[in-house]
């Protein structure tokens, strides 16, 4: 089964391109927006896009997703405004992957409500391509995982510079769509890049996992944002993303995210054929 996300990443790889996948949380800054916002995203450049769902503990991110995350849960932002968000953004757009990050309990919490396996039929018959959850780990949720696949959904896994060849071998085996890998020690939005190590580590963890590596964290403008990209098959692009939204007032947030991964994508294009 070809899936969005094996189609997109196949098309970039012929066109000598490299992906951009930039993050937003759902119902942040403002609720009535994000789908614009995903829209205006994929028609500036963007080659996936990670919708994340709000949850009261997110644990692996920095202040700046967690306040988004707290932001949209005031507003009563659920899984289910993220689904329906989903939807309404693929009947406008039936071809850029849509991939939801976030936590175990939203989605342990919708099967219990629906039913086991809800959350899978509920995501794929909104349009969703791809699920990342942080705090569920590839030796854990191999159930999880065959489910999603058996309904044409990725399972996407993070690895970090902590990764052991046995964690990057667990999740070569389970992983679909591609790799996340968190260039940078710690949460979201910290520290400083280092993109030797990261033009390192690329290469050890492509021999573990047949799928494509994008590599987030820490990247913040066109100029991190391209040197990632020399040495990785996507960026992906979050707090720096959030920040920017969180400025905006309801008139300017959508061109304002337009701008943004208009200048992110020119960057990464310079880089065709190199």
């Amino acid at each position: 089964m070809t899936t969005r996300l094996d189609q997109t990443f196949a098309t970039l790889k012929e066109q000598g391109r490299k992906a951009l996948i930039p993050y937003i949380t759902c119902g942040d800054p403002y609720p009535e927006k994000t789908v614009e916002l995903m829209l205006a995203m994929a028609e500036a450049g963007a080659d996936v896009i990670e919708l994340g769902v709000p949850f009261s503990d997110p644990m692996a991110d920095g202040p700046v997703i967690q306040k988004a995350a707290e932001r949209a849960l005031v507003k009563g932002i659920s899984l289910a405004h993220v689904l329906a968000d989903v939807k309404a953004f693929r009947e406008r757009n039936a071809t850029t992957p849509v991939v939801l990050m976030g936590y175990a309990n939203p989605i342990e919490n919708h099967d219990l409500r629906h039913g086991a396996g809800s959350f899978v039929r509920d995501a794929k018959a909104a349009g969703v391509d791809g699920v990342l959850v942080v705090d569920y780990p590839p030796e854990e949720c191999e159930e999880f995982a065959a489910r999603l696949k058996a309904d044409g959904l990725a399972p996407i896994f993070l690895l970090a510079p902590t990764s052991s060849e046995q964690r990057m071998a667990d999740v070569g085996r389970v992983a679909a769509g591609y790799v996340y890998y968190v260039s940078l020690k710690g949460v979201t939005g910290a520290g400083h890049l280092d993109t030797a190590a990261v033009a390192a580590m690329v290469p050890r963890i492509k021999a573990h996992v047949n799928v494509p590596v994008g590599v987030g964290f820490g990247i913040r403008d066109a100029e991190t944002a391209k040197a990632v990209a020399a040495v990785s098959d996507a960026v992906v692009i979050g707090s720096r993303i959030v920040q920017l939204l969180e400025t905006q007032s309801p008139d300017t947030v959508v061109s304002a995210a337009r701008g943004f991964i208009a200048e992110i994508r020119a960057a990464l294009d310079t880089l065709k054929g190199a």
